[in-house]
């Protein structure tokens, strides 16, 4: 088993046990890069056993990094080591009526995407300005320019997420860290059965694969992109976003994520 080598570059990875977050790691690891991943659920030690058959070192933190002890276990395990590339990819979904579903769920979607976030962010992305130098790429969503009907809490997160990566990275690009927000549409991971959409037609819909999101993000972190959206059917999305109006999104999206709504989508194809 590899151990981490403190010649090695690091990345750090938050949500990393499975889909766009695994991808994302492993080819950390194939560019050389130690890593830290991090998760809350998901095979996270199959995932870094899979990293050091790469050759990487690897240090898996299991935590929930909607809470600040989370943030602790994870700032732990970085033990002050200097942060090449951060990858801030944790997040998590909620389908169904902001009325229909308990407060404290609502609560862990906006406490892990936000606030949990923020505080990685701002406790790593610190020490590399102080360096002069790092890369962060943060998960962002098309979603975060759409009213989200029936995901308003994920699609409010996304929203902001976005914005704050393009100012984050603003603020920062005379000091040698770049950021770039990665902004993909539907893609094939657990995302919709943890949010409880598997009933909407958003879930049943062709959606990319993760490996190529991954790609895209990974490809213009290293290039300093402000952003990317991946799959070109996500850039269309993206452009109309600016033109229709706002009720007119949410009509939109209400038709692909309202639960049942996969019944219906033989009838309106």
């Amino acid at each position: 088993m590899a151990s981490i080598d403190p010649v090695r570059p690091l990345a750090v990875v938050t949500g990393a046990s499975s889909g766009i977050g695994r991808e994302l790691a492993r080819l950390a690891a194939q560019d050389g890069h130690d890593l830290v991943i991090a998760a809350d659920q998901g095979p996270l030690e199959e995932s870094a056993d899979s990293f050091r058959a790469l050759g990487a070192g690897v240090d898996a933190v299991e935590a929930d990094l909607s809470t600040a002890f989370g943030v602790d276990k994870l700032m732990l395990a970085i033990a002050g080591r200097p942060v090449e590339l951060l990858i801030a990819n944790a997040g998590h979904g909620l389908g169904h009526g902001f009325l229909d579903k308990p407060f404290s769920e609502a609560r862990h979607v906006v406490d892990t995407n936000i606030t949990g976030t923020l505080d990685v962010l701002h406790r790593v992305v610190g020490a590399m300005r102080k360096r002069g130098s790092g890369r962060v790429l943060i998960t962002g969503s098309i979603a975060g320019l759409t009213p989200g009907s029936f995901q308003a809490v994920y699609n409010g997160t996304k929203a902001f997420i976005d914005s704050f990566s393009f100012a984050l990275g603003n603020e920062l690009k005379d000091s040698g860290v770049s950021v770039t927000c990665l902004m993909p549409g539907a893609t094939e991971t657990h995302f919709f059965e943890r949010a409880d959409m598997l009933d909407t037609r958003l879930a049943t819909e062709d959606k990319a694969d993760a490996a190529d999101v991954a790609r895209d993000g990974y490809e213009a972190m290293k290039k300093g992109q402000d952003r990317v959206v991946a799959d070109w059917k996500n850039k269309v999305s993206a452009a109309m976003s600016n033109v229709i109006p706002d009720s007119v999104l949410a009509e939109q999206h209400r038709r692909t994520a309202e639960p049942g709504s996969a019944r219906q989508r033989g009838g309106n194809d």
